[in-house]
């Protein structure tokens, strides 16, 4: 069988055990500032949710309805155990029939990078279409186009660079609101979708 999470999966119990919990960890903060710019009630999706905690967390906490993806099925697991009442799914990005629904906004964090190149290039646009007029996307990648392992699952990670991401979000049909990094220095694209 393969591993739709990139690693995830296999060392699930430790992420859920250490990070999984982390209420106030970093780029907490900034997911708060975001949300806190959504309209109460705003339908928002979480890609790469984990165990909801603190992103899924914080949209419930600011007045948001939450839908959460992931791959893992022990982080799902973990998720609804967490959030019982949240529509989660257990699919991959490159599945999920989520993405036939439409959403007044999406977050990714921590996971774009985790994607193969190939992959990322067709998540912004997917993710673009999933956006209601006025939509916004949250979506966390390193400023540098770069490749490192990642830490906890050794498995290659990537990012595009931001001239990239630029390019597919201009080509995706949505506007550049800000570019922000967090106390961890955690990169972050915010965008939203015109209005037609």
């Amino acid at each position: 069988m393969v591993d739709e999470s990139n690693g995830y999966e296999d060392i699930a119990d430790i992420y859920i055990n250490g990070r999984g919990q982390a209420v106030n960890g970093i780029g907490s903060s900034t997911a708060r500032a975001w949300a806190r710019t959504l309209n109460k009630g705003s339908v928002v999706l979480d890609i790469g949710c984990g165990t909801g905690i603190p992103v899924t967390k914080i949209l419930l906490e600011e007045g948001l309805a939450a839908y959460a993806l992931d791959a893992s099925p022990k982080m799902i697991e973990a998720f609804r155990r967490n959030f019982p009442d949240v529509p989660a799914a257990c699919e991959s990005v490159e599945r999920s029939p989520f993405f036939n629904r439409s959403f007044d906004a999406i977050i990714a964090v921590g996971l774009m990078f985790l994607l193969p190149e190939e992959t990322q290039r067709a998540l912004i646009p997917k993710m673009a279409a999933a956006l209601n007029p006025g939509g916004n996307l949250l979506f966390t990648a390193p400023f540098y186009k770069v490749e490192w392992k990642d830490a906890m699952t050794e498995q290659p990670s990537r990012s595009l660079g931001a001239e990239q991401y630029r390019k597919l979000i201009l080509a995706s049909g949505l506007s550049i609101v800000q570019e922000l990094s967090d106390e961890g220095g955690n990169y972050y694209y915010n965008a939203v979708i015109a209005y037609i």
